[in-house]
């Protein structure tokens, strides 16, 4: 008979099975889901019996958080890696040869041969050839006063001061 009571369970009611159920949900899925996670966590926290009861729970719980912190703490350097890839492959060789592009004109016209002449002094080289243009100019020299105090055409020298100019 002592064989027989040892055997000999407990009933247990049909709510005591479901909230066994119920929790067992929850260790499987703390592990997957942190929201879940942190919800029981703040749960069991609130009421110090049911945290030293199921206190497995907690611990996975804890877990779980820590696991999708340091997952989240990853991603964020990988996307930081990328982020920063992405810039020295494309973005900074566009900059670049933008910058290059934009100075790249200034250089190319300060690469060009300086004009060797003005258009206009050609056109007036070629105007002085022609035999009307080359007798209006000789007779318009002709009739040009010369001024007085203003340097010769031909010597290059500045007239010398008349006498009246020295006295006063």
């Amino acid at each position: 008979m002592n064989h027989e009571a040892s055997r000999a369970r407990p009933k247990r009611s049909c709510v005591e099975i479901e909230e066994s159920r119920a929790w067992m949900g929850f260790y499987r899925r703390v592990g997957q889901d942190p929201v879940m996670a942190a919800e029981v966590m703040a749960q069991l926290e609130a009421d110090p019996l049911m945290k030293r009861n199921h206190l497995a729970l907690y611990l996975c719980c804890k877990q779980s958080l820590r696991t999708h912190k340091a997952t989240a703490a990853r991603n964020r350097r990988i996307g930081q890696f990328v982020r920063w890839l992405f810039h020295g492959v494309f973005v900074a060789p566009a900059l670049a040869l933008r910058h290059m592009l934009r100075q790249g004109g200034d250089i190319a016209v300060e690469c060009l041969p300086p004009t060797a002449n003005e258009p206009a002094a050609t056109q007036v080289k070629r105007l002085k050839k022609a035999p009307e243009f080359a007798q209006a100019q000789s007779s318009f020299e002709a009739q040009a006063p010369v001024p007085k105090d203003a340097p010769s055409a031909t010597s290059g020298e500045p007239s010398k001061p008349n006498a009246v100019s020295q006295t006063a």
